[in-house]
C-alpha cells in the first residue's frame, strides 16, 4: 500500500536525520545518513517514481562512497578514533580529505549543481505537485533541513576548532593509494549529476510550482 509505504519513508527519514544529530561516532552518523537517503528513495518511490528512486539511488552511491573513504582515512589519521568530539582542526592536516568530505556533504545536502542536487530537487518537486496533504509535505522539508543540520555540525566538529585528539596525527595525505580513489570520486560526484540526468531523463520534464515552493527547499 502506497500509503502506508509514505508513512514509514517519512518516518524513517525523520527518525534517522534526529538521531545522527546526536550521534558521535563519526561512521554511525554516515550511516545514519545513507538510511534517511534510503528513505528518501522509498518516499519517491511510494510517490509512483520509480525511475527517480534509481537515480538518486545513483548518485547517493558516488558521493556516500566518496564520504566513508574520507571518513576512513581520517579514523586512520587520528590514531583509530571514531569519536568526532576527538577531533577539531583536521583541515589543517588534512587540506585534500576536507575539500573532498565537504564536497561529498554539500552533495549530500543537495546544494545546487553538484550530484545530490539533481535526484533530490526533482524527489522534492515532484512531491510538491502530489496532494498528499500539508503534514507530509512539511515533514518532507523538515527531514531535508535534518540532513543540512548534521552535515554541518559534522563538518564543524571534524573540522573547525582546535584539535581535542591523542598527540600524534599521522599525515596520510602523502599515501596515494588512499588519496587517489578519493579524488577520483570527487570528480565524479562533481560532474555525475547533469550527466546522468541527461541519460535517464532524456526528454525535459515540466513542473508547475508556486514560488514559495519552488524554493522553500533552498530556504529550508
Amino acid at each position: 500500500d502506497s500509503a502506508l509505504l509514505l508513512f514509514i519513508s517519512v518516518m524513517t527519514m525523520f527518525m534517522s536525520g534526529v538521531v545522527a544529530i546526536f550521534e558521535y561516532d563519526l561512521k554511525k552518523i554516515i550511516a545514519l545518513s545513507t538510511l534517511s537517503q534510503l528513505g528518501m528513495m522509498m518516499f519517491s518511490i511510494s510517490l509512483g517514481l520509480f525511475e527517480l528512486a534509481f537515480f538518486h539511488l545513483l548518485t547517493h552511491a558516488l558521493f556516500k562512497a566518496l564520504l566513508f573513504l574520507c571518513a576512513g582515512i581520517l579514523i586512520h589519521g587520528v590514531s583509530n578514533t571514531q569519536d568526532i568530539r576527538s577531533f577539531g582542526g583536521l583541515s589543517l592536516n588534512f587540506p585534500l580529505v576536507t575539500v573532498c568530505m565537504n564536497l561529498a556533504n554539500l552533495s549530500l545536502c543537495g546544494v545546487p549543481f553538484l550530484a545530490g542536487f539533481y535526484s533530490k530537487d526533482l524527489i522534492v518537486e515532484f512531491a510538491c505537485q502530489y496532494s498528499w496533504g500539508v503534514f507530509i509535505l512539511c515533514m518532507m522539508f523538515i527531514c531535508l533541513s535534518l540532513t543540512v543540520l548534521y552535515s554541518v555540525r559534522l563538518t564543524y566538529l571534524s573540522f573547525v576548532g582546535v584539535y581535542n585528539g591523542g598527540p600524534s596525527i599521522s599525515v596520510c595525505e602523502s599515501d596515494h593509494s588512499l588519496i587517489g580513489p578519493v579524488v577520483i570520486l570527487s570528480f565524479v560526484s562533481l560532474i555525475s549529476g547533469p550527466i546522468l540526468s541527461w541519460l535517464s531523463f532524456p526528454a525535459p520534464v515540466l513542473i508547475f510550482l508556486p514560488a514559495f515552493l519552488k524554493w522553500a527547499a533552498l530556504l529550508f
